[in-house]
């Protein structure tokens, strides 16, 4: 399942570069996967917090 898109990653580096004075730019085949995974484990966590506070509802604070 596709969570993140590319192109908006790759803008968002581009902005994050350009505001930090870096020159990194580009966006590797292999960052997708990981920031997907990362993502996913994430939202687990936050899963598990809800149902931990007897909600059916995901909430900011659950991050």
């Amino acid at each position: 399942m596709g969570l993140l898109v590319k192109t908006n990653i790759a803008a968002l580096v581009k902005e994050i570069s350009k505001a930090r004075g870096s020159q990194v730019n580009n966006v590797a085949d292999d960052f997708l996967p990981a920031a997907e995974e990362r993502v996913k484990k994430i939202v687990e966590a936050a899963v598990e917090r809800a149902k931990a506070n007897n909600r059916r509802t995901l909430m900011g604070r659950d991050l």
